[in-house]
């Protein structure tokens, strides 16, 4: 008989972390090999884990909703057990002991010496209390000082504050419960300084939201300016979880690489009734619709062969040059949030099937089937702005890689051309591309080379190819 751990697998390159949102196994119940034992959800997208032994689940690591690092244990099968007998009896002992130190290895290091709240635990040596960094970091971010913090009961282990205990406290301040909840607490939590933070709670919300307002850095320990007023007729939405993972990792974007964005048009005549031409026939030729977004990214494939370093991330001190030509595509879903599946060795696709490409992969986002490898190691981003009306856009860089190109809307406008009778003015079907990038690795002049590289493609497309 052997204990086998079930760790959370790597979703992507990018992808530290991941969300439990169902557990269809507990502790005694019988698992075969490839079986699924939960799901799970990322910024990119919701998966299924399957068991990688087949015996009896000995013990759950995590909870729903729980958040994991990758490659972190969350669960545990004993291969050739006795079934009933081994997973009921020491099941509850270590479930009951873990959530703590789950906590602890859920929380991401960099957060950990954001708030300096490690050490207070031993100043609170008076209630012997333990507060993982996770809840500390929830507690700082949330304005809970430690005052509170000691007042709340913990319902882990040895009665310690959980994610859960915090989150709850958290939401009931809010809603103007919380002084009531913590009345009894207060004697047993802390000795004589403890009541002298107590009223503060309880006049605040009562108080003008204005003086809360101007001072948020006189009084952060009664975290009431989290609790805004608002004025006028307003609705409060709360983000869902995806999008909340979007935003992180947009602002992590913005804080690795420094962007610079260039800019050029490009006159797609050529293009535009090249596919007007052909679309019908392609259609029913080749049983899939040709859109702009495998044309543009022909292009862009082509541009990345003369300009390798375009297709690239950052480790350190070293660039990483990536041989493989993996186009990531932005794309929206019905929920208006994002999520970039990618087009894994693009270089090695005709134009057919760059177009099944596309296609197979935005119908599977927008029936929520993409699965974790469709969305992983990309090497590089296009987003079509112009699909929803804009002539151009500032694209924010998909971390790890150092570049990604906008296209905007193809707009007829009048032009200046040249003829072998001299300078014209026609209309032209023309578009404008952007590209931003990470400054540390692409400078202006391969940046804004690259991208006119790009243009020049689209410009010379040849209306009588064959596709």
């Amino acid at each position: 008989m052997a204990l086998v751990d079930l760790v959370m697998p790597k979703m992507g390159e990018s992808i530290m972390e991941a969300t439990i949102l169902k557990w269809h196994k507990s502790p005694g119940d019988a698992v075969r090999m490839d079986e699924t034992v939960l799901d799970i959800a990322t910024d990119k997208v919701d998966s299924e884990v399957p068991s990688t032994a087949e015996g009896v689940i000995e013990e759950l690591l995590f909870q729903v909703n729980d958040v994991v690092p990758i490659g972190s244990i969350i669960a545990r099968v004993r291969t050739g057990a006795a079934e009933p007998v081994r997973a009921t009896a020491p099941a509850p002992a270590p479930v009951q002991a873990q959530p703590d130190e789950d906590e602890l290895a859920g929380v991401e290091v960099p957060y950990v010496p954001m708030h300096g709240s490690v050490p207070p635990p031993a100043s609170a040596a008076g209630t012997n209390r333990f507060y993982s960094p996770l809840v500390l970091n929830i507690a700082a971010q949330e304005g809970v000082p430690m005052s509170e913090l000691e007042r709340i009961p913990g319902t882990g282990n040895e009665g310690r504050v959980t994610k859960k205990d915090i989150l709850q406290y958290v939401h009931n301040r809010k809603g103007g419960t919380a002084p009531a909840q913590q009345a009894a607490p207060v004697a047993q939590a802390a000795p004589a300084p403890q009541p002298a933070p107590k009223p503060q709670p309880a006049p605040q919300p009562v108080a003008q939201p204005a003086v809360v307002m101007e001072q948020p850095k006189a009084q952060p320990e009664t975290g009431v300016q989290k609790a805004a007023s608002y004025s006028g007729n307003v609705e409060i939405i709360e983000m869902d979880r995806m999008r909340r993972l979007i935003a992180d990792h947009m602002v992590r974007s913005k804080s690795t690489s420094p962007h610079v964005t260039s800019f050029t048009e490009a006159d797609v005549t050529n293009l535009v009734q090249w596919r007007d031409r052909v679309k019908n026939d392609f259609e029913r030729r080749e049983g899939t619709k040709i859109t702009f977004t495998p044309l543009f990214i022909e292009a862009i494939v082509r541009c990345i062969k003369k300009f390798p370093l375009i297709n690239s991330s950052l480790d350190g001190n070293n660039i990483v040059v990536k041989k493989d030509i993996n186009i990531g595509m932005a794309t929206a879903l019905p929920t208006g949030n994002l999520i970039v599946p990618v087009i894994r060795n693009a270089d090695q696709l005709n134009l057919t099937g760059l177009a099944k490409q596309v296609n197979g992969l935005a119908e599977a986002a927008r029936n929520n089937k993409l699965k974790p490898e469709d969305i992983a190691d990309g090497t590089f981003t296009m987003t079509n702005v112009g699909t929803f009306g804009s002539l151009m856009g500032t694209p924010i860089i998909n971390q790890p890689q150092v570049a990604i190109v906008a296209v905007g809307a193809i707009k007829k406008r009048p032009v200046v051309i040249e003829t072998p009778h001299g300078d014209a003015i026609a209309i032209r079907h023309m578009m404008y591309l952007s590209m931003s990038y990470d400054h540390r690795i692409v400078d202006g002049s391969l940046g804004a080379t690259f991208l006119t590289a790009v243009g020049k493609e689209l410009e010379n497309f040849n209306p009588a190819r064959e596709w």
